[in-house]
This record gives structure tokens, C-alpha cells and sequence, in this order.
């Protein structure tokens, strides 16, 4: 990965957006949601006195709309601060 994330900012690869219902209804492309769980790909070194808590290859939830759309190496991740991680899964 040549990105490196700087202070308390994450580099996310958001999981894939469901593709069925539970009770196997498909969900057409137009109707699929934003997904809110995704994989640590690149952690920054933290602030100064606040180190991080999230590591590289941890499952996190984060919110709808938190973070930037990026594209690195054909790849499309999300950058955000570690403040607007949910929880780690």
C-alpha cells in the first residue's frame, strides 16, 4: 500500500453492500445501501497523546456518511478519523 495515513486518520476498504435480504429477497443496485463495516487496510501513528486503538486488519463499524471516498491502486477505500469509528467487530 503506498498511502500511509497521517495523526489519528484510517484507511478503510468498506465490505460489500448486501446483495439479498435474509428471506432472500435480491436487492436491485439502485436500492442497496452504503455499507458501515469494513476492514482496517492502513492505520496513522496517532496523536500525541492519544495512541490508536484500531490495528491494521481489524473489522470496524463506522458511520453512513463518516469518511472520505478515495481510489488507491484501482481499489476504493474510505480515509476517516479514528473518532468516527463505531466499534471494532
Amino acid at each position: 500500500m503506498s498511502v500511509q495515513p497521517l495523526a489519528d486518520r484510517v484507511l478503510i476498504k468498506a465490505a460489500a453492500a448486501e446483495e439479498k435480504t435474509l428471506s432472500g429477497i435480491i436487492i436491485p443496485d439502485t436500492a442497496k445501501e452504503k455499507p458501515q463495516r469494513g476492514t482496517v487496510v492502513a492505520v496513522g501513528p496517532g496523536k500525541k497523546d492519544e495512541p490508536m486503538t484500531v490495528k491494521k486488519g481489524d473489522t470496524v463499524l463506522y458511520g453512513k456518511y463518516a469518511g472520505t471516498e478515495i481510489q488507491v491502486d484501482g481499489d476504493d477505500l474510505l480515509i476517516m478519523r479514528e473518532s468516527d469509528i463505531f466499534a471494532i467487530v
